[in-house]
């Protein structure tokens, strides 16, 4: 009893207190005042577990699955993007996630494109992005990932979201697929990293998405597979291609040693949307959040219809309640990823929709979220 009311009132004082004073920061130092405080905080026992106390509630055993040897207490993850230098994991471990990514990271320390990195689209709870894959690199990144103390993560499982150098010295395919097999190799020593994400489709970098074709897609997953990472590898895929195209490259990847797809990346097309915003031309990147969802769970619900005896997917976009979560997990993803939510509904926001996924279980008479993958998935007209 007095958990929840302490979780009811954490709830409240963020909306009420700690989300006005953060919005009245730019979003770019927002996040750098949000992340510093939560690093900190990761630091110390005392607040770990006050965070962990206040903020989720006992685990419940209907969310647990496995997938690829780990096992995930509930199904929502956080999506690379926040904790792009692996600075809070400590605390994400505690927020009620299940898993939670780290990057995306490149094989080189990257400053990223010029600032501003973040726009706000509150009306349409959307996010414009355009940070440019800046991190610290991955040999510096898992530095501090192996450094953390069994106390401060335990068994939490991490997913090294991977990337190629935003740099103009790694925009053709070779050094470009070099880039990436540097912090594969890299990452497959650290035992802490359970997964492997590809990063494909950041759109805000030198050279754009080269390997969202098949050709070179093949290549890239090619070296991947020689390297032969320990971890099971998660290819993020672009959100604008018609299905067609997002089929072929999917043929490709089920003939490589890739166990899921992580579906998907920023909205490009500006034009097609009914933004509830002003978005000046001058404002730079791609959107994130509720413009994302209506296309994602398409080629969720298709993906897991064709491919989901081969592929397990992971589905990302737009999702802000437990019932946006079991939509797209009833679309067909066996886990879902969060992050422009955590920002405008707060940190909670894991531990809420698990909570909701719950009650949403019982009033459908599942007893595993297991169950519930893909019992909406419809099949797609032929073309």
């Amino acid at each position: 009893m007095i958990k929840r009311t302490l979780w009811t009132i954490n709830r409240k004082s963020y909306a009420v207190i700690a989300k006005p004073l953060l919005f009245m920061a730019s979003p770019d130092k927002a996040h750098s005042m949000m992340i510093l405080a939560t690093s900190k905080m990761g630091y110390v026992p005392i607040a770990r577990g006050f965070v962990k106390t206040v903020f989720t509630r006992k685990r419940d055993e209907r969310l647990a699955q496995q997938y690829f040897g780990i096992d995930f207490h509930t199904p929502v993850g956080l999506s690379a993007g926040f904790d792009k230098n692996g600075e809070i994991v400590p605390m994400i471990a505690r927020l009620g996630f299940g898993f939670g990514t780290v990057g995306s990271v490149t094989a080189v320390k990257c400053a990223g494109n010029p600032r501003p990195w973040f726009y706000r689209l509150p009306k349409s709870k959307s996010l414009v992005i355009n940070a440019g894959l800046a991190n610290d690199g991955s040999e510096a990144i898992l530095k501090r990932i192996h450094n953390y103390s069994a106390k401060a993560i335990g068994q939490f499982p991490i997913v090294l979201s991977v990337a190629k150098t935003n740099s103009q010295k790694v925009v053709d395919i070779k050094t470009g697929i070099a880039d990436y097999v540097a912090t594969v190799k890299r990452a497959q020593q650290e035992p802490r990293i359970k997964m492997i994400e590809l990063n494909i489709s950041c759109p805000n970098a030198y050279g754009g998405e080269p390997f969202t074709t098949p050709e070179r897609l093949e290549q890239l997953l090619s070296a991947v597979d020689a390297v032969g990472p320990k971890q099971p590898v998660t290819v993020k895929m672009p959100i604008d291609h018609e299905w067609p195209a997002f089929k072929k490259l999917l043929d490709v990847i089920v003939k490589h040693k890739v166990t899921a797809v992580t579906i998907s990346n920023l909205y490009k097309d500006r034009a097609s949307l009914d933004l509830k915003d002003h978005l000046p031309d001058s404002v730079k990147g791609n959107l994130s959040g509720e413009p994302t969802w209506q296309k994602s769970n398409d080629l969720i619900s298709k993906t897991f219809l064709e491919y989901g005896d081969r592929l397990t997917v992971i589905g990302v976009g737009g999702i802000f309640t437990a019932e946006q979560a079991y939509a797209k997990i009833k679309m067909g993803a066996s886990l879902i990823e969060i992050i422009t939510g955590v920002i405008f509904i707060g940190p909670q926001l894991a531990a809420e929709i698990n909570d909701g996924l719950v009650k949403l279980m019982q009033r459908d008479g599942y007893k595993n979220i297991s169950e519930v993958i893909g019992v909406d998935a419809k099949p797609h007209k032929k073309r």
